[in-house]
């Protein structure tokens, strides 16, 4: 289990290196960050000045590796759109894109893995067959289509809920959070949605086919021979042994959420990591960008490293392997 641990935390080294190899190339290959921040009738003096104090005259090698020191410590540099530094943003927009990530996994999951285990138990029924129905239709309408059409019936037609915002804010420390306010509850409410529908319908039919398949599995009917109830053999010895795939693309989805989260804040404005990058691509401000990406990559290899442990929890004869 240790040396399984260690294995990971070297790979997630390597990985975070690598990523911040892409993002510290974006400095250097995209454009002169220097041309961005100062006017084009600018000296040459403030030219040189500003290069200087950018630490854009060193070498290569010097430059990554401050790079990597002040990603270490949270520190990405000034942003060229706001001149104010890219953790101190990060941080007033991280709570509200793990605020809308939460929402949106904790709906898919209410929702998708009743309504798998409902389809793996009763494959031939209606309500079996309206699920799958919906699932597909869930799977291929884009996201932004669904995000414009609940927003037109809910926001426009109806007026039961906001179109756009993250409502009213409570600061808690530096945290700011919406769900202890009404508004702030009303405005997640359509977000959430949104970018959980999409993962509704994946859990729902991964489970299904999960459970179906152990189902007809020899352990199953050898359960049922011993006269086990149905009870017992869907719940004890099925869901059981459905778990582990479903573990594994929860996990991965919920990084997937947190890095494709721009359609949703872009389509319902709402203030997070992904509007502030979308932001920093159309005016070109790379420090903002080279830390989201840093940020995602480090969230996607934190999940699979807890998706992993989890793995030791759900079948404790993974430890004896590893």
């Amino acid at each position: 289990m240790i040396a399984f641990v260690l294995r990971r935390l070297i790979q997630s080294v390597i990985v975070m290196l690598a990523v911040a190899l892409i993002a510290f190339s974006m400095f250097r290959f995209i454009g002169d960050p220097v041309n961005s921040m100062l006017p084009e009738n600018a000296s040459a003096e403030d030219r040189q000045l500003l290069r200087d104090r950018l630490g854009l005259n060193e070498s290569v090698p010097v430059q990554f590796a401050r790079f990597v020191s002040g990603a270490v410590q949270g520190e990405f540099g000034i942003s060229y759109r706001n001149k104010r530094p890219v953790a101190a943003m990060i941080a007033e927009r991280l709570p509200a894109t793990l605020e809308l990530v939460a929402a949106a996994a904790i709906f898919a999951l209410l929702l998708g893995v009743p309504m798998g285990i409902y389809a793996a138990l009763y494959p031939k029924g209606v309500l079996s067959n309206l699920l799958n129905v919906v699932s597909l239709i869930g799977i291929s309408v884009p996201t932004f289509v669904t995000g414009i059409l609940l927003i037109l019936v809910f926001s426009v037609w109806l007026n039961w809920l906001p179109s756009f915002g993250r409502g009213d804010t409570v600061q808690i420390g530096w945290w700011s959070t919406g769900l202890l306010t009404a508004s702030g509850l009303k405005s997640l409410i359509l977000p959430a949605v949104m970018l959980g529908l999409f993962q509704v319908t994946l859990i729902m039919r991964l489970v299904r086919a999960e459970m179906m398949e152990v189902l007809r599995s020899d352990f199953v009917r050898f359960a049922r021979a011993r006269g086990l109830t149905n009870r017992a053999v869907n719940f004890g010895h099925a869901l059981g042994n459905t778990l582990m795939p479903v573990v594994t693309i929860v996990g991965l989805q919920l990084g997937a959420m947190i890095a494709f989260a721009i359609i949703t804040e872009t389509v319902f404005q709402w203030p997070g990591m992904g509007l502030l990058f979308i932001q920093a691509v159309s005016f070109g401000d790379i420090p903002v960008m080279s830390a989201y990406l840093v940020l995602v990559a480090l969230v996607f290899v934190a999940i699979n490293m807890i998706v992993d442990l989890l793995y030791f929890a759900i079948d404790p004869r993974l430890s004896v392997r590893a």
